[in-house]
């Protein structure tokens, strides 16, 4: 074993490699008996393409470059696509990234588009398509602006024909639904096709607050008549909503303060565990129903098993397997289940579970080693407490090396990782950026503070109106208590995040002086700037519970931003900002900057053109890691040969 300085240690985790493994399988289905989904290629400008498993077990990626399979639906996206099998072969759906339309697509041909290019504000989006080829249909979530603002918009269920007579012409859309919601899901039909179901919410709420179940009638005709609530309100969040094979209503509800499951209004499991989670994207499954009559859940506190519920006995048995966190992207066909699985020792994987064995194999983007796992990191699920002895739930991942370790008496540099959302978690998983770090003598601790997912309701209400206080606070608990035991360097801490985790790490650096420097990537820095209209519509009116009605407490909105307190700001830091981001735009770094203007900070600001809001490039997350490093390098006195020098001003 070799005494290095911590931070100096030599790891094959190079940010290439981490680049290289960034993103996971998403929006798994079946089309026949054939297992679809969508995959990330970093290396191909950062799309992601559809891949197809054939029936001997290979694998294809069926639309080749250009063509991105994403959509934009409030902004977050959804459900891209959607198949079938028709007249003896795959029928497929798909939304395109560039132009946003709908696209039919026959495997061997070309993909036809089926919706119209809209010259008003940022035009047509599609998400959760259902595809009714009896119909002559696809019915699916259309988001249409009305104007330039990006709140000039309307969201309602629609029907696209199938033969492409809409590709031109924005009349031929057949709209669904009314329009009496701001956000809408996509339509769940029920077996005997007579009933649809869908979830509805509107500002200021968002979906992890309150949302509304609507049940409609189908008339031969393809209307929707007689919508009406069945379930949720103002104080109970409703996720995904499916029916099972015998045509019962099966729902998700944390109206007993966690997200459990319900049929036709009776609860089928009541736990205190999360069966369903914040609806971040229109499309997420957290719970399958089987044509037996089981249902295959996501379930757990903290990290999501995947289990097969018995409802008439409550009972749920765990898949085996090495997978200890999977994505809310269940699908089902028949007794099989496919999810997407991944743990400390491996990277996402799609599995299928057959329900009739209890056998879980991985059948798609099988994880492999991309450097010798011994160089992993090894993380310690921990929880903290913070002030007024609430509890922090983190995971600690001390710094790793099977050939390297720290001077005696010396004790390593630490990052805290504050995620976004504020409504999120951090999932517990191999994440090559992290090995990125712990691999040279780096420790990372990843706080899922106050307002976090995972364990119920209340903890992820700690933050109403607490936004910049509580996150900073349990953040800042972490940090404290891993340098008050021993485990961490009480000079050597640093704070980075991203989105709202860049808000939580602008936050702290300006009303704390726990932290040696930070990384703040794609933030929310000016809430008075960010709430009126220099956001999107989706989180347009997030503030309103985050921090407070506007109209009541409009102090608030400029008090806690860091934009505000940018004189206090003294340590270092590194500004990442995706030029072509409608989430957390480019203006809130400018003014922050501005308000620094003068001031002896060191900091380096790096934008990239063609990066939204999440970096997907391969040479832009290369550029953010290394710069990362060097800034870290640069204030805890570290060596980092091959690594690129960051210049900082000030």
């Amino acid at each position: 074993m070799q005494t290095l300085a911590y931070g100096e240690w030599p790891s094959p985790v190079d940010a290439a490699t981490a680049a290289a493994h960034d993103g996971s399988p998403e929006f798994a289905g079946f089309v026949g008996d054939e297992v679809w989904w969508t995959e990330p290629r970093p290396a191909e400008g950062g799309r992601r393409t559809l891949v197809r498993r054939h029936a001997d077990g290979t694998e294809e990626s069926v639309l080749p470059a250009p063509w991105n399979v994403r959509t934009r639906v409030i902004e977050y996206g959804g459900r891209p696509w959607a198949g079938t099998v028709r007249d003896g072969g795959p029928l497929v759906v798909f939304v395109n990234f560039a132009d946003q339309r709908l696209y039919r697509y026959v495997p061997g041909g070309e993909p036809r588009p089926l919706t119209p290019v809209s010259p008003v504000g940022q035009g047509l989006r599609w998400a959760e398509p259902v595809l009714l080829p009896e119909r002559g249909e696809v019915w699916c979530v259309l988001e249409e602006f009305t104007g330039d603002g990006p709140s000039d918009v309307r969201r309602v269920l629609a029907a696209v024909p199938l033969d492409g007579s809409a590709a031109g012409d924005r009349d031929a859309v057949r709209e669904l639904s009314d329009g009496r919601h701001r956000f809408v899901t996509g339509p769940r039909l029920s077996p005997d096709g007579l009933r649809a179901a869908w979830i509805g919410w509107d500002h200021p709420r968002m979906p992890w607050d309150g949302t509304e179940l609507v049940v409609a009638d189908v008339s031969a005709d393809g209307t929707l008549r007689d919508a009406r609530t069945v379930a949720g309100g103002p104080e109970e969040s409703v996720p995904q909503a499916d029916w099972t094979h015998d045509g019962r209503l099966l729902y998700v509800s944390d109206r007993s303060g966690w997200w459990n499951l319900y049929r036709d209004g009776e609860p089928l499991c009541p736990r205190e565990e999360e069966f369903g989670g914040p609806l971040w994207k229109l499309g997420h499954r957290w719970f399958a129903p089987l044509d037996g009559g089981l249902v295959a859940v996501l379930h757990g506190r903290g990290a999501p098993a995947l289990g097969v519920l018995d409802p008439e006995t409550g009972e749920v048995v765990d898949a085996a397997g090495p997978w200890t966190e999977f994505t809310p992207t269940l699908a089902a066909l028949g007794e099989r289940v496919v999810a997407v699985g991944a743990g400390p020792r491996s990277g996402h994987e799609v599995v299928e579970l057959d329900t009739r064995t209890g056998r879980a194999r991985v059948i798609g983007a099988r994880h492999e080693d991309a450097v010798d796992p011994a160089y992993y990191p090894e993380p310690q699920v921990r929880t903290f407490t913070g002030p007024g002895g609430r509890e922090i739930h983190a995971q600690v991942y001390p710094p790793h090396h099977p050939g390297c370790e720290g001077p005696a008496g010396e004790r390593p540099p630490y990052v805290i990782w504050a995620h976004g959302g504020p409504t999120g978690r951090v999932p517990l998983v191999l994440d090559l950026e992290i090995a990125y770090f712990t691999s040279r003598g780096i420790g990372v601790a990843e706080v899922n503070y106050g307002g976090s997912t995972g364990y119920g309701r209340e903890y992820r209400n700690r933050l109403r109106g607490e936004w910049g206080v509580v996150d900073v606070e349990d953040c800042a608990a972490v940090a404290l208590a891993l340098a008050d035991e021993g485990t961490a360097d009480r000079e050597r801490l640093a704070v980075r995040g991203g989105s709202a985790g860049g808000w939580t790490t602008a936050a702290s650096l300006t009303t704390t002086d726990v932290y040696a420097c930070g990384t703040i990537i794609y933030p929310v820095l000016d809430l008075t700037g960010w709430g009126t209209g220099e956001t999107h519509d989706f989180e347009s009116q997030y503030l309103e519970t985050l921090i407070g009605p506007r109209a009541e407490v409009p102090g608030k909105y400029a008090e806690r931003s860091p934009v505000t307190h940018a004189d206090r700001l003294t340590a270092p830091f590194l500004l990442l900002q995706g030029l072509d981001d409608p989430i957390c735009p480019p203006v809130q770094c400018e003014r922050f900057l501005a308000r620094l203007a003068g001031r002896s900070v060191p900091h380096a600001y790096i934008t990239f053109e063609g990066e939204g809001h999440g970096f997907r490039r391969a040479e832009t997350m290369v550029r953010a890691l290394e710069a990362e490093l060097s800034l870290y390098a640069q204030v805890f006195g570290m060596k980092t040969p091959g690594v690129p020098a960051l210049e900082l001003d000030g």
